[in-house]
């Protein structure tokens, strides 16, 4: 991969250590926003805001702002509370998503929706938007509004996108890869570029980095999708085969289809279309992928994005920050959770 790998860096696992300890002191004060600002009178607010935003996941999204910025040399204070907001809009799509898949679990804790039900989720999921979006004001730049609320429109198109798409056999690769750009890429690329942009670099720079950010995403997203037919629950953070059971059309399955003979067909029909599953089920679903090799294939897929993301870095100079965003891009390749 350009610029990803060297004999030193492959002998070593791929994580994020190196990025999280070059931002740590921002990432310090990005939490710490993020704290006082999910705060509210109403109490249940700020209780079930709390359990999903420390339940913890990586700061993956924020985190590429705050390295964004430090890759162009940015030497303000705008890119934290607008990492924060980043934050925001990705937990208000948690919990919406967490109700509209009725999950019971999110890394590995029992999700927002199972604890206070639906109604609370998607309240407090509006509340942490309406957050996002009053940090974006108070920063002023109409550019930075447009990035972020063009992002938030379009992840919405992407979940509807992909609940229209669900339970449909017909679903193209095609079709999969406009809902993975909205509902996941495309907020990678707004966190991404908005580092560049609070520093006023050159389009060619703000281009570069949110196309490293949604290259990065949709990689992220295609070995999520990977994964859910192939880790282990305690890695996973989620009950492994939740795709399959919602019936949502993802990589995988999608090439799985266009392989199937007669038989297969007929499985995925009555599993997928018509919902109608058995405890065996899952386990012959991930048979039929391994069969056709499309676990391997999506990896592959997201290996071609994972190298366009590291091409997107290639005008930045070689310095510590760009070695660890590099790193990440690995990391996301080569993650088993």
């Amino acid at each position: 991969m350009p610029g990803l790998t060297n004999t030193a860096a492959a002998a070593r696992k791929p994580d994020m250590s190196a990025l999280a300890a070059l931002v740590d002191s921002d990432l310090k004060r990005v939490n710490a926003l993020i704290l006082d600002r999910m705060q509210s009178p109403v109490a249940l607010i700020p209780q079930l805001a709390g359990h999903i935003i420390a339940a913890g996941g990586k700061r993956l999204r924020p985190m590429l702002t705050l390295a964004a910025a430090k890759l162009v040399g940015y030497r303000g204070e705008r890119h934290l509370a607008l990492s924060a907001a980043v934050e925001f809009i990705h937990t208000a799509t948690l919990l919406h998503d967490d109700v509209v898949d009725a999950s019971d679990l999110r890394r590995g804790l029992a999700t927002a929706n199972a604890v206070w039900g639906n109604k609370p989720s998607v309240l407090v999921g509006d509340f942490l938007f309406s957050r996002a979006f009053q940090l974006m004001v108070e920063d002023g730049s109409l550019e930075v509004l447009r990035i972020l609320s063009n992002a938030s429109a379009i992840i919405a198109e992407g979940e509807v996108l992909q609940l229209v798409t669900a339970n449909d056999l017909s679903t193209t690769e095609e079709a999969y890869l406009q809902v993975i750009g909205a509902k996941t890429a495309v907020l990678f690329a707004a966190a991404s570029q908005i580092g560049a942009v609070v520093a006023e670099r050159p389009e060619e720079e703000v281009q570069a980095l949110a196309r490293f950010g949604q290259s990065l995403g949709m990689a992220f997203q295609l070995v999520d999708d990977m994964l859910d037919f192939s880790a282990r629950e305690a890695e996973l953070g989620k009950a492994v085969g939740d795709d399959f059971r919602d019936g949502k059309m993802t990589l995988p399955i999608v090439l799985a289809l266009k392989a199937a003979d007669e038989t297969e067909r007929a499985f995925w029909h009555r599993t997928l279309e018509e919902q109608n599953q058995t405890d065996a089920d899952l386990e012959h679903a991930i048979g039929l992928l391994r069969k056709h090799g499309t676990l391997e294939a999506t990896r592959e897929r997201a290996r071609f994005y994972a190298e366009d993301a590291a091409a997107a870095l290639s005008i930045f100079p070689d310095q510590p920050i760009r070695r660890a965003l590099l790193d990440v891009v690995e990391f996301c390749l080569q993650r088993g959770y």
